[in-house]
């Protein structure tokens, strides 16, 4: 059975390596998300592209909130746990602007 403070006896011992992996992803794929929408890729991209990134959000908010247990409370917890959640926000923002636009009618003057 998984225990749960072995987990995050896990999380907080591997840090570093933790963060030196979702930081970057979570901004690379949150940009790639945004990109996707303004190129007006198709839905299922975005939300493949928000999703993955979504999920990278949710560990890191995990991570931090490993460390918020133990007491730890210090500038580098909020400000991981504030970019995770503008990651959560721009890629939930992305989806809406995608739905709210993709189906409005072109500004072009195709007409």
């Amino acid at each position: 059975m998984l225990d749960f403070n072995t987990l995050a006896e896990l999380s907080r011992g591997n840090c570093i390596s933790i963060c030196a992996f979702l930081v970057p992803a979570n901004l690379l794929v949150t940009i790639l998300t945004i990109r996707l929408v303004a190129l007006r890729r198709p839905s299922h991209q975005v939300w493949q592209s928000a999703g993955i990134a979504s999920f990278f959000a949710s560990v890191m908010i995990l991570h931090v909130y490993t460390w918020f247990l133990i007491g730890v409370v210090m500038a580098p917890t909020y400000i991981l746990l504030w970019l995770a959640i503008i990651c959560l926000v721009a890629n939930l923002a992305a989806i809406l602007f995608q739905r709210r636009y993709n189906n409005s009618p072109s500004l072009s003057n195709n007409a």
